[in-house]
């Protein structure tokens, strides 16, 4: 049995499956983690959604895209002129697959291998721990009777950093905003959520190289940041987002040996 990671398909279906065959997945044996995006921007997302629904074995961790296509199957938000989720929208099943997707985590640890895994970030301030706690307070939510409250109130850059005394909304909005936005931000936690480039502006770093971060000890996997093209300088860092959905690569990670494998969308 293998622990595979791919990074964010973003519903290019064909990539994904031609990935999996040139890693030998078996899908009665193996685990596949998967860093959030699922869906949107791709030409498959339905298609996505329902296969990796399917899996005997797997663990997924929700993005940004994720939850734009929850708040719009729910009604809290419209479909932007890039969104291509309109054929989830009028399947016969897509309130199955909508509950089945708000009830994936926003963080996967597994002790016994030692990895992370997110969709976005950490912001400095938060150790295992922290990010355990805020993680399962967002799951609670997502889960409950009261989720479309969620959703009404999910949009925003504010409050800007993270602060233990936040309550409510602005609490879970950070948390959020973290987990699913984040790329860059200074050493005091104040996030910089409009910058997707790789460039940091003038005192910012990305997230992960924030001087003091208290998850400096962790290996941590994420997707999101495409403009990195999987690379950060750091061996306890892995970015798997390769940027498929832009004409780029979809990328697959072998937890126990490390290997990387990766094929053209």
């Amino acid at each position: 049995m293998a622990t595979y990671v791919i990074g964010d398909i973003q519903g290019c279906f064909d990539p994904f499956i031609r990935l999996l065959e040139k890693i030998n997945f078996n899908s009665n044996q193996d685990c596949l983690w998967l860093t959030g995006d699922l869906v949107n921007r791709g030409p498959a997302s339905l298609e996505v959604l329902r296969f990796v629904k399917s899996l005997k074995y797997s663990q997924v961790v929700l993005g940004n895209h994720d939850l734009h296509f929850l708040s719009v199957l729910y009604g809290k938000s419209s479909l932007d002129k890039q969104d291509t989720l309109a054929p989830i929208l009028t399947a016969l099943d897509k309130e199955d697959l909508g509950t089945w997707l708000r009830h994936r985590p926003l963080l996967h640890h597994d002790p016994s291998l030692g990895v992370i895994l997110i969709h976005a970030g950490l912001p400095p301030q938060w150790d295992l721990n922290k990010a355990l706690q805020c993680a399962h307070e967002l799951e609670e939510v997502l889960r409950d009777e009261h989720y479309l409250e969620f959703f009404t109130n999910m949009y925003g850059d504010t409050p800007s950093r993270w602060d233990d005394v936040l309550e409510g909304w602005d609490r879970l909005r950070v948390i959020t905003n973290c987990f699913t936005r984040l790329r860059f931000c200074d050493v005091e936690g104040n996030l910089d959520l409009s910058n997707k480039s790789n460039i940091a502006k003038e005192n910012y770093f990305p997230w992960f190289k924030v001087p003091g971060r208290r998850s400096k000890n962790l290996k941590i996997i994420f997707g999101h940041w495409a403009a990195l093209a999987g690379k950060t300088d750091d061996p306890n860092i892995i970015a798997l987002d390769t940027g498929c959905v832009w004409g780029n690569c979809l990328t697959a990670m072998c937890l126990e040996d490390g290997r990387q494998f990766s094929v053209k969308c």
